[in-house]
């Protein structure tokens, strides 16, 4: 029984079967049953390319909203980075900062502030000759789960770094109880300000035995207009910005990596490019690298499908805003350089699901995958998507493991044509 908590949800009333989602998962996640999208959770990775590719608006993003500060007596706010590169004409983030405590919030911690934390301890990290390299990043929790279904052998890279979210979090819920020792955990609401429903899905469900710190992630779509409408009053005098050049540059890729001050690095965006770098890294034909930076989404975080703005509209935003910032807010103290605490670190690492398995039998999984290539040679091989599964061989594969025969719904109609 599956018990992961997704936060891609399909509305089944919008659906009309159209296959769009089918042949963009890239976990072939969806299949096509009575005319109407079916999510494999087991397979869904929570990537949104399914919520941004749809015709018809029939998948879409969970989450929280604003509605559940009521339930905390000190309410934080950890705006992602992205969401500076949403406004037009920003010349300041303070603006943005201080619309946050506009909207109710008693305090405001910057993602990008632990990312400069992150990207200082995890220069430190890759010193430590018993790191397997590459090592791979841990900030994309879309590239985490697609790691432990479909590249186990490449869990063992994953740095065990957590991600700025995460470091925020921590850090806010101590700034909060150093300041106000009369308030418990529970009366501490820290809300993430996200721009991809996979960070609501690493809230939901943890990270390989860890337990998220956040209480509440809010799409920045839905708060993009709350915040409109209040920032164009005078901001305070408190300075609420804590982060420069670094922090705010992990919103796109490549910000992380150069953050590291190791040129031998590798980032790539986009689903599609990520499944292909880690290809190559399990087979060995990638060249000797320190470093790989993941991000599913095109461009990084600004091309999560819970921004507003374009991604790369967002982009050419935020490098104006970084233009005329310090390189970094956040340093380390000389003994703090001497070795990574373990508050920064995951302890496991994710954990396999062979989702692709047949059997689990040895012997019956190979007997199972010689039947499936036989069914499927038997088939057209044009994967149009009309038996409802993403191509010809996931459709006998399918059938394999229901113990059925692959019978193509059009191949009668193809026969046809040909004479």
């Amino acid at each position: 029984m599956n018990t992961y908590k997704h936060s891609v949800k399909l509305d089944s009333a919008k659906c009309r079967g159209c296959t769009t989602c089918l042949h963009h998962c890239p976990t072939e996640a969806i299949r096509i049953h009575n005319g109407k999208a079916v999510i494999n959770e087991d397979r869904c990775i929570d990537c949104g390319e399914c919520i941004r590719l749809c015709p018809n608006k029939a998948k879409r993003s969970t989450g929280g909203s604003l509605d559940e500060m009521k339930n905390y007596k000190w309410k934080i706010a950890l705006p992602a980075p992205t969401l500076y590169g949403q406004f037009e004409n920003l010349g300041d983030v303070e603006y943005v900062l201080d619309g946050l405590l506009k909207l109710g919030f008693d305090d405001v911690f910057e993602v990008s502030a632990a990312a400069e934390l992150v990207s200082a301890y995890t220069r430190i990290y890759l010193k430590d000759p018993k790191v397997k390299k590459p090592a791979i990043s841990s900030a994309c929790p879309t590239v985490l789960r697609l790691i432990a279904l479909r590249f186990p052998s490449l869990i063992e890279n994953v740095i065990h770094m957590l991600p700025p979210m995460e470091v925020a979090a921590r850090l806010a819920r101590d700034k909060a109880k150093s300041e106000h020792p009369e308030l418990n955990d529970s009366d501490i609401g820290v809300f993430f300000i996200s721009p991809c429903p996979a960070k609501v899905s690493y809230v939901n469900n943890g990270f390989a035995g860890y337990k998220s710190l956040v209480d509440v992630v809010v799409p920045i779509s839905d708060i993009y207009f709350q915040l409109i409408n209040v920032m164009d009053t005078a901001i305070g005098e408190q300075q609420l910005s804590s982060s420069g050049m670094i922090g705010i540059g992990w919103a796109v890729t490549g910000g992380e990596s150069t953050a590291i001050f190791n040129e031998n690095y590798l980032a790539a965006d986009g689903i599609d490019n990520v499944i292909r770098v880690l290809d190559q890294i399990e087979n060995g034909s990638m060249p000797q690298l320190e470093f790989i930076e993941l991000n599913a989404c095109t461009s990084g975080c600004v091309g999560g499908v819970n921004t507003i703005q374009n991604p790369f509209i967002a982009k050419a935003r935020l490098q104006s805003l970084r233009r005329y910032l310090p390189v970094s807010l956040n340093f380390l103290t000389e003994e703090e350089k001497q070795k990574v605490p373990e508050n920064y670190l995951f302890d496991e690492l994710p954990q396999y699901t062979p989702v692709s398995e047949f059997h689990p039998s040895l012997l019956q999984s190979m007997r199972m995958m010689a039947e499936a290539q036989r069914q499927s040679r038997e088939l057209p091989g044009i994967d149009c998507g009309a038996c409802g599964a993403p191509n010809c061989r996931a459709f006998a594969e399918d059938a394999v493991r229901r113990g059925e025969v692959a019978v193509c719904p059009i191949k009668d109609k193809l026969s046809g044509n040909k004479e």
